[in-house]
């Protein structure tokens, strides 16, 4: 129930039409990033693309400044990623890493905020300290606890997502071509990347009512984890599940979740999404994983590391 609150507040900042006027800003940026590299004939996309696109997106939707992104990247690998670059961590210290950076994290934005009660600006920072939830204002620690959740959200899915949708294509050439034939078919690509690559493959759940799933007995208090990939490679609800299909029909998948915990980003996704593909493959039609290259993927959120690219500069 309180969960309900917040979304009944959150979303209309997260609606399609407010998401869509961000887009021409998406738009130049993706052909800035694409300028520094172009000529070079190959890039490295998960950090010359796919991680500064979505980060500068989800920093002017928050009125911060670009010069903050690798402070913001730091931060996001600290809870997401604490075993990063550090071998052999115990269990321990990545968890007192996270403990760490989140404390940071509070930090940065209590400093942010103060500046915004002071001096309001027309961003998502200002309108949550001004907004209200049954005739009261949300308190310092609640704004607090939506920026921490919103830092992590919005800077990890969408770098994921690109880099799948890319290292598919540049495996399955076929399928590039039809997109660069066709960028009509790009949105319906978009949806079909969503649904078999899933970077996010599942999600954890606590049981609260007994049930009997598949003939196993769940009891309350268990936790379970829901296979979003799985779901989303289901023959029993997909027509040829195993096809990848950019024209299928009634593409129901929930690479974002369903219900009341659908992604509440999904509509500034499917926009980065969408621009980042057309803007990619207007420009740089033709490419490949460089030979004798291997893309690396994470664990976790399903995130391409690595991913060499060529092509005829």
């Amino acid at each position: 129930p309180a969960q309900t609150r917040y979304r009944r507040l959150l979303d209309p900042h997260f609606s399609r039409r407010k998401m869509e006027a961000l887009a021409p800003g998406i738009r130049k940026h993706a052909n800035a990033l694409i300028d520094a590299f172009i000529d070079a004939g190959r890039c490295e996309f998960d950090e010359d693309f796919a991680i500064p696109l979505p980060c500068t997106a989800f920093l002017e939707l928050l009125g911060l400044p670009s010069s903050d992104l690798d402070l913001f990247l730091r931060l996001k690998n600290g809870i997401i990623r604490p075993q990063e670059g550090r071998e052999g961590l115990t269990p321990e210290a990545a968890q007192q890493i996270r403990a760490d950076t989140g404390a940071e994290i509070y930090a940065y934005f209590e400093a942010v905020l103060d500046e915004r009660s002071a001096k309001p600006r027309e961003d998502l920072l200002t309108a949550l300290l001004e907004e209200e939830i049954e005739g009261e204002q949300l308190t310092r620690e609640e704004v607090l606890d939506i920026c921490f959740l919103l830092l992590l959200a919005g800077l990890d899915t969408v770098t994921a997502t690109l880099g799948c949708n890319l290292a598919y294509l540049a495996a399955n050439p076929h399928q590039r071509e039809r997109i660069v034939d066709d960028p009509e078919r790009i949105p319906g690509a978009v949806e079909e990347l969503l649904r078999w690559e899933s970077p996010v493959t599942g999600v954890p759940r606590v049981v609260k009512q007994p049930v009997t799933l598949s003939g196993v007995e769940l009891q309350p208090g268990q936790l379970v984890t829901l296979l979003l990939g799985s779901a989303n490679t289901d023959g029993a609800h997909f027509l040829e599940a195993s096809t990848v299909d950019f024209e299928r029909e009634r593409n129901v998948h929930v690479a974002f979740g369903a219900g009341p915990h659908r992604c509440l980003g999904s509509h500034l996704a499917r926009m980065e999404l969408r621009v980042a593909m057309e803007e990619w493959h207007r420009r740089i039609p033709e490419y490949r994983i460089v030979p004798g290259e291997t893309p690396r993927f994470s664990p976790g959120i399903r995130e391409v590391r690595y991913l060499p690219l060529e092509w005829r500069a």
